[in-house]
């Protein structure tokens, strides 16, 4: 098995609204604005995805008690063609205190700064993007500076 680079998913986002404290932690959701995608999956032999992420998707985030957010991403991408792919990001960041710095000051973190990973489900009914329909990724994210997260997406293999 091995992990071959994918792409680069860059999301702005609208402010957090609190959903509050709740049997399973405090709920918060972060809407997307905007982002882009770029892919270098040509480089693997595979059709590339360049393209948009578009406005209204979402995290449906939990913090938890443990010092660790539980992540529901639900967006859609829409290639420089035309197609629309759905995405699905689970995962987890471990919430330290300099995570919450450097969100509070507006400032990025560097991949590798706390774990955060996820687990993109992609999903199209677009023929010539099928492959993302049979295929697991696996990703890594980071905070980028004003507010918004930047993930880097491999392919299993």
């Amino acid at each position: 098995m091995q992990l071959r680079p994918l792409a680069s998913v860059t999301v702005n986002l609208k402010p957090p609204v609190m959903v509050g404290p709740g049997p399973f932690g405090v709920r918060v959701f972060i809407e997307v604005c905007d982002g882009v995608i770029e892919s270098d999956a040509e480089a693997i032999g595979l059709r590339p995805f360049t393209g948009k992420v578009l406005p209204g998707g979402g995290d449906w985030a939990l913090l938890g008690a443990d010092g660790w957010c539980r992540l529901d991403v639900r967006t859609l991408f829409e290639t420089s063609d035309g197609a629309t792919i759905y995405a699905q990001f689970p995962g987890i960041i471990e919430w330290t205190d300099d995570v919450a710095l450097a969100l509070a000051q507006g400032q990025g973190t560097d991949f590798g700064d706390q774990y955060f990973r996820v687990t993109p489900t992609l999903e199209t009914g677009d023929a010539n993007y099928n492959w993302v329909n049979q295929s697991v990724f696996v990703g890594e994210g980071r905070f980028i500076d004003g507010f918004g997260l930047n993930y880097r997406m491999f392919l299993v293999g």
